[in-house]
């Protein structure tokens, strides 16, 4: 299987500065999927520009033809089921059907309180998101849904005429843990991780490897527990948070070397941010566009 290149556009820049220009570059450079982050703000950026996922997304649509468009990821922090849900339909009629909704438990960062409540513990984002997924599947599929849960509850919640894909557009779940990554397993039409966090300041590439393995080989033992093949889910790796950290962007040859390493675990999408300068995705834009461009073809 060949191996997929796609970038994560942060959404910091206004559309008309060049917030549009990167979405379009990204569709000439022949990206697979341009994603961004579901992020209320995030970071060294919280003091600085930031616009939502769902309305960029949507310009976005509306500025290509071709690239496949997604959030990396969206989360409970700050999201319902029932009104996500008609965002996502809309968006991904307006687009056309390229919509792949990234989805995961979220984190202590800044959405875990800008709603006014304390942050929620592991176990509680875990809670949240094993009720939240499905509800979503629901509202995506069914014309009509009513339920009522721990933390969710939808009344005759409509969503007519649904996804342009069907049944409908493709949930890529991030997850680590077991139930996490149950619920990719059930769910998931691709997986997504970004390696093991632990290993991030003081660990090695190789370190990184056998945990990504192990996450893997977690994965196929969930899909085998209700009866799934594995090889029906999409394994992407978002980079930046792995110990390599910005070097596989240095040069053509080190990306190369970087994703070749990755797909013989099976992945087959590599997501790369799109540089900025000053920040932890500084990296040099001509090589960026060298590695875009020429990568998939030496990785098959």
């Amino acid at each position: 299987m060949s191996l997929r290149l796609s970038t994560v556009i942060l959404p910091y820049r206004r559309w008309h500065e060049g917030g549009r220009a990167a979405w379009t570059r990204a569709e000439e450079l022949g990206f697979h999927t341009a994603y961004t982050y579901d992020h209320l703000s995030w970071r060294s950026f919280r003091d600085g520009p930031w616009f939502g996922a769902v309305p960029t997304l949507t310009a976005a649509a509306a500025a290509t033809e071709r690239l496949r468009l997604g959030t990396l990821v969206t989360s409970p922090n700050f999201r319902h089921p029932v009104t996500l849900a008609k965002e996502l339909i809309s968006l991904d009629d307006i687009s056309g059907g390229r919509v792949t909704l990234g989805i995961g438990a979220g984190g202590t960062g800044f959405d875990a309180t800008a709603l006014g409540q304390e942050p929620w513990t592991p176990r509680e984002r875990a809670d949240r998101l094993a009720e939240f997924i499905p509800l979503l599947d629901r509202l995506l599929t069914e014309d009509a849904v009513s339920y009522k849960g721990d933390f969710y509850s939808a009344h005759e919640a409509r969503n007519i005429p649904g996804c342009v894909q069907r049944p409908r557009l493709p949930f890529a779940v991030a997850a680590t843990g077991p139930r996490g990554l149950r619920l990719a397993a059930r769910h998931g039409q691709a997986w997504v991780t970004t390696g093991d966090p632990r290993l991030y300041e003081n660990g090695t590439p190789e370190q990184s490897l056998q945990a990504l393995r192990d996450q893997s080989d977690k994965l196929a033992a969930a899909c085998d527990t209700i009866g799934r093949d594995v090889s029906e889910l999409d394994r992407i790796l978002l980079t930046g948070f792995t110990p390599d950290r910005g070097r596989p962007l240095e040069s053509l040859d080190a990306f190369v070397d970087f994703a070749g390493r990755h797909k013989e675990l099976g992945f087959t999408e590599i997501v790369v941010h799109w540089p900025i300068p000053d920040s932890d995705f500084a990296a040099d834009e001509k090589v960026f566009e060298q590695i875009a461009r020429e990568a998939p073809a030496q990785l098959g």
